[in-house]
């Protein structure tokens, strides 16, 4: 809310001020002054209108203002608005006053000194808020139950979701604290607040939020905007990026005035809320552009990690088919190692060939699949495993291979099968004291 500016006292004002607090018993300091300077310091006039409000008697000093709406001359931002009865003047005003004023001051003292220790004993209960939208609905029913639902649409919520709906939507908020026990209240709701010219002007220009001051979340906000008297409005809006009080209307108005005093506080507080919506709507302007930028940051950004991920993928996959191919070319000198070791190993086992005169000798000669002949001696008795032996040992012969006859063609079983685990003699096989025998290549098949 917007506080007034704090402006210096005299030192005559000063004790005015004291003077004043004194004989009216008033707490608050803000209120004296207040109503000092609505009466121009006149002390006598000030205290007078006290009492008699506190009384419900008309003023005696303070004649109807010329011009109701004034701008507080302590915060130019609110607009205060303050209907006063006709109230009466002369010796007789000043007669009344003087011979009241002993009386008054110390029934108002012993009065105040009653209800300060009255707080103590039992605290106030509408000075807790428990069920604040339970408040605003029960006064919405009871005040349709009187009075109709002819009425300028009540927002039916909390005052602080009321405030935060009328900031978000940069709408005016005007707020009414209905003082159920003050005079004035039942004429301005039957009169003025439901008719129809107010309750169309309301719905179509602002949102409009009341409670009674009666239950704990209107005493609330009565405790927050500090009305002198009822009926209270006063005019919220978003302004320097809060929600602020720029205008107050107290006492019984009538529809027409009504609406020119709204009018009139909307007109000349119009700019603020244009000015905030041109405001948001570059801060929007400026949100999008930096979610657009974001995004394409964003996209670019994904597109530079696919690009680096896609790069990465194909590195690994080429290290894995370097990494692959190095290993096939390991199992490849491990696997031909081997194959040496074992043609090695399978030489040095061989029998030794006997010599040209042995009766039991065969001579074979074998054809490898490269056309190379070999030729050696063995032993009829030999089994033909050695004769594949041989073969094996030799560098020429592949690593797989079969030993064919020539005629008849026939496969000679030269390794051990299930069917046959040990292979026969040269002589069990057929052959003959001079053999020519073909290897085939079997590494492809």
């Amino acid at each position: 809310m917007a506080a007034p500016e704090e402006q210096e006292l005299s030192q005559a004002q000063t004790e005015k001020l004291l003077q004043f607090q004194d004989l009216t018993g008033l707490e608050s300091m803000d209120q004296c002054r207040r109503t000092l300077e609505q009466h121009n310091w006149n002390i006598e006039a000030a205290v007078q209108d006290r009492l008699n409000e506190q009384e419900g008697v008309p003023s005696v000093f303070n004649p109807p203002p010329t011009r109701p709406l004034q701008v507080n001359t302590t915060d130019h931002r609110v607009y205060s608005y303050i209907v006063s009865r006709p109230q009466p003047r002369g010796l007789l005003g000043w007669s009344y006053y003087l011979i009241m004023l002993p009386f008054r001051f110390t029934y108002y003292t012993i009065l105040d000194i009653f209800r300060f220790a009255l707080r103590f004993i039992r605290p106030d209960p509408r000075g807790r808020v428990t069920d604040p939208v339970g408040d605003v609905m029960s006064f919405i029913q009871s005040f349709e139950e009187k009075y109709g639902r002819s009425h300028p649409v009540f927002y039916q919520g909390t005052y602080s979701q009321a405030l935060n709906d009328a900031k978000r939507e940069l709408r005016f908020l005007l707020v009414y604290l209905h003082g159920e026990d003050h005079q004035d209240t039942d004429e301005f709701c039957r009169t003025t607040l439901c008719s129809e010219e107010v309750l169309t002007f309301i719905n179509t220009r602002m949102l409009f939020w009341a409670c009674s001051t009666s239950k704990p979340e209107g005493y609330r906000v009565s405790q927050a905007l500090r009305e002198n008297t009822y009926p209270f409005l006063a005019m919220i809006m978003l302004k320097d990026r809060k929600m602020t009080v720029v205008g107050r209307l107290e006492g019984l108005i009538q529809p027409e005035d009504l609406i020119n005093q709204l009018t009139f506080i909307m007109e000349a507080n119009q700019t603020y809320l244009m000015s905030e919506r041109l405001e948001r709507e570059e801060r929007n302007q400026t949100q999008v552009l930096r979610q657009q930028q974001d995004e394409a940051y964003l996209a670019s950004l994904r597109a530079d990690q696919e690009k680096d991920r896609k790069k990465r993928e194909e590195q690994e996959q080429k290290r894995q088919e370097e990494e692959k191919e190095r290993q096939s070319i390991l199992a490849e000198e491990k696997r031909r190692r081997t194959l040496e070791e074992e043609k090695e190993r399978k030489s040095e086992f061989l029998p030794p060939e006997p010599p040209l005169d042995d009766p039991d000798s065969v001579k074979i000669v074998f054809k490898l699949p490269n056309d190379t002949r070999v030729e050696r001696r063995f032993l009829f008795s030999q089994s033909l495993t050695v004769i594949h032996d041989f073969l094996f040992s030799l560098k020429e012969t592949p690593e797989k291979f079969q030993i064919v006859t020539n005629f008849p063609r026939r496969v000679l079983p030269c390794l051990p099968t299930e069917e046959q685990p040990n292979p026969p003699t040269l002589r069990e096989a057929g052959l003959s004291r001079s053999e020519v025998l073909f290897v085939q290549d079997l590494t492809d098949d």
